[in-house]
């Protein structure tokens, strides 16, 4: 691979000129094109279905997705790269427009569905133009059979851009608006969060201080986009006589309740041997117990650092002890600059990746500051971006993957590194600095997660009777952070609601849980990978493109043979994470 990385991303190849490129508007052009296409169609197919403009309107959705998905694509990275791109922020409102659009029309079209005779349905899934997306479209027409009359639910849609989403995009516009004194300049709240993982215990403590200090500034304006956000996600499924807050991910996750509950109640069951961690890191820092900004900080105050070109050569070697082709598309995201990752003011806190459908390429967006947790994000998004790259393969329309497999595909990669940095790791001290790397990801998915998860459900239950204040937020965060740590930390971070996107984010609610299976479920196909190393590449990527096109539970019977609705499964994955405490224990006796 070359030498001289670029941190910076390459947008120009998809369209010239930015924000203000006149490529971006005629594209913009052709996708309202296609949504008029597709309305068109539609309609007289809504009035009487028939099984041959069936198959076109397939071809016109996939114009459409496509058209909608390198717009937003795109849109996002402009959004990520610049908060203060005002040019930018009307895109935003263009990229709302064009997914509404579709959306009533999708709307329509899954009702038209709905109203075809189940047997007349199944002789046309035989169709040989059909059968490879028979699942995405009966899942539109079950959908649809679960909603409130379609008038209904087309003013919904449309009640969505001002009185919904435009919740979470003020979120977005107030914390791209933060940033916060630190020594002579001002940082950004993603670059002062690099901090908290900082060696010295005084300045992680100082980060947080002003980390907390800047999200309290702010808190009654979270308040409202929050209480907002849940009271319009509420009064929907109010009217649906949805009587579960947790229906929608599932739905969305394509997952069984069994299954969700079956996996949060094996990990209680073996929170003890985490505690025990949480116990030894504390006494190793001469403390009675860990404050929430000792969580990430390194056991060892001499810490590696990895530089950016060093993370490329040890993340590509690595993926390609397991699949040729993942180290095929690591090296092509590097070399050809799809990766974002300069340490800047003016860019948005996190990190994603995001893939263009008819480019046919990906961005992954981050702040690198040469960690090994840094290098551990730089690999979880490859692996989205490999799970995407994979699927470019199949029908567009099967390329609609849920968020847990998605997170199964980046949490993989980033395991891959993490056990190869571990094996090769030359002295005690090392080895001991990457494997507390690997259990504080477990703490994360087990306790950070679970607080999350528990603070949402009893969020949305607060907020049925009314709207939830700022006071009670911060009660109802430290509460479920002190259940889910199981009360072994000294200082909590109740302002946390209000300092995570996830949730404000608008796509799907309880953005938590499928972090945590994704998680697990990845812990499964590794240890397939590493018995049976020769098999794996091809085994991983059948697995892959059977993401957008299954049930959760069905993808693991088939590949895995398991049953995710059983402890079993979930046991044998936590017990790989309980051998990491383990010899955690053992290197610091």
């Amino acid at each position: 691979m070359k030498n001289n990385l670029s941190l910076t991303w390459d947008l120009e190849t998809i369209f010239e000129g930015g924000s203000e490129s006149s490529e971006l508007k005629q594209y913009i052009q052709a996708a309202q094109d296609w949504i008029e296409t597709f309305k068109q169609q539609v309609t007289p197919f809504a009035e009487k279905p028939e099984l041959d403009q069936l198959i076109e309107l397939t071809e016109t959705i996939r114009q459409v997705s496509m058209h909608n998905g390198e717009i937003g694509a795109f849109v996002s990275c402009l959004t990520a790269q610049d908060v203060n791109d005002k040019y930018a922020r009307r895109l935003v409102g263009i990229r709302n427009e064009l997914n509404a659009a579709t959306q009533k029309l999708i709307t329509k079209f899954s009702f038209a569905l709905s109203r075809v005779d189940d047997q007349e349905w199944q002789s046309w899934l035989e169709d040989q133009q059909l059968i490879e997306i028979r699942f995405v479209l009966s899942e539109l027409r079950d959908e649809a059979k679960d909603k409130l009359p379609e008038d209904q639910e087309q003013l919904i849609t449309d009640l969505e851009i001002d009185g919904y989403h435009a919740w979470g995009e003020m979120y977005d516009t107030i914390v791209g608006s933060m940033t916060v004194a630190w020594e002579n300049e001002q940082l950004s709240i993603g670059q002062l969060e690099n901090k908290l993982n900082h060696a010295n215990r005084e300045v992680r403590e100082l980060a947080f201080q002003k980390l907390e200090q800047a999200w309290l500034d702010k808190a009654d304006l979270f308040t409202e986009t929050l209480n907002h956000l849940a009271g319009f996600r509420l009064q929907t499924y109010a009217h649906r006589k949805w009587d579960d807050v947790l229906k929608e991910p599932l739905n969305y996750n394509r997952m069984t309740n069994k299954t969700l509950s079956t996996m949060w109640e094996t990990i209680v069951k073996n929170k003890q041997a985490f505690y025990e961690y949480l116990n030894r890191k504390a006494e190793k820092f001469g403390l009675d117990q860990l404050a929430w900004y000792d969580l990430e900080a390194p056991i060892s105050q001499d810490v590696k650092e990895i530089n950016y070109q060093e993370a490329a050569d040890i993340i590509i070697k690595q993926f390609g002890q397991y699949s040729e082709r993942m180290a095929e598309y690591a090296t092509l995201a590097f070399e050809e600059s799809w990766i974002e990752a300069e340490d800047r003011p003016g860019k948005r806190p996190g990190g994603f990746c995001t893939s263009f459908p008819e480019s046919k390429q990906s961005r992954i967006f981050m702040t690198y500051s040469n960690t090994a947790s840094n290098m551990a994000t730089l690999a979880h998004e490859l692996g989205h971006g490999y799970h995407q790259y994979v699927m470019d393969e199949i029908d567009l329309l099967n390329q609609n993957y849920a968020m847990n497999v998605a997170e199964t595909a980046s949490t993989l990669a980033e395991m891959i590194v993490a056990d190869a940095m571990v094996e090769e790791a030359t002295t005690k001290e090392e080895r001991l600095v990457l494997i507390e790397d690997k259990i504080q990801r477990s703490v994360a998915f087990f306790m950070n997660i679970h607080a999350r998860f528990l603070f949402e459900t009893r969020f949305y239950q607060a907020r049925k009777e009314g709207v939830v204040s700022t006071e009670q937020l911060n009660e109802l965060m430290e509460q479920a952070q002190r259940e889910a740590y199981g009360d072994q930390l000294s200082t909590y971070h109740p302002i946390f609601w209000a300092s995570k996107l996830h949730f404000h984010i608008t796509d799907v609610p309880f953005y938590n849980f499928p972090y945590t299976f994704g998680y697990l479920f990845s812990l499964g196909i590794y240890a397939y990978a590493k018995s049976d190393k020769k098999n794996f590449a091809n085994f991983y990527d059948a697995l892959l493109k059977d993401t957008g096109r299954m049930t959760v539970e069905e993808l693991a019977k088939k590949h895995l043979n398991v049953d995710l609705e059983q402890p079993e499964f979930w046991q044998r994955a936590i017990d790989l994470c309980i051998e990491d405490v383990k010899q955690f224990i053992e290197l610091t006796n």
